[in-house]
């Protein structure tokens, strides 16, 4: 199994058993469902969700089993993980952290490897060297994963 980091319980909230979880991930939709499978944790503890609901920044959640505060009050400040297999992304959907090593070329120049991707808010941006890219469709030309190479169009004043 390979396990991608999609959050941060924050807290509990209510007397049932409900958790926060503070997420940023693109793909909360086919993540935050009844019956799917999250880990927690170091150990990756496997959980199943019972109900979700979104309030505020948080998406709430609580677990097949556990219906009170004091059976879930431990796992505040743990990291929530999936399984990759489970995310079923389709053939032109991409994590954008799977996209750290991969060489860029602007036109036909190598500029260096992808070595961070950055969250800003509104879009993230792919920190090449101390090139910053905007992750969006006007500047990115194509993906290449099997080579991993990533093509950017060449935009006047982006280098």
């Amino acid at each position: 199994m390979k396990f991608i980091n999609i959050g941060k319980i924050v807290n509990t909230h209510g007397l049932k058993g409900e958790l926060r979880i503070l997420s940023k991930f693109k793909y909360k939709d086919r993540i935050f469902k009844k019956d799917m499978k999250l880990y927690i944790g170091k150990n990756k503890t496997e959980f199943t969700i019972n109900t979700y609901r979104f309030h505020k920044i948080f998406d709430m959640v609580t677990f097949n089993g556990f219906n009170n505060i004091n059976d879930v009050e431990y796992l505040k400040g743990e990291y929530v993980f999936i399984n990759e297999d489970d995310l079923n992304l389709n053939e032109d959907e991409f994590l954008s952290e799977k996209l750290i090593g991969f060489k860029v070329f602007i036109g036909d120049k190598d500029v260096g490897t992808v070595t961070e991707i950055i969250d800003t808010g509104a879009n993230e941006v792919i920190k090449v060297n101390n090139i910053l890219i905007p992750y969006v469709k006007d500047f990115i030309k194509k993906i290449d994963k099997e080579n991993k190479i990533l093509y950017v169009n060449n935009i006047r004043g982006l280098i």
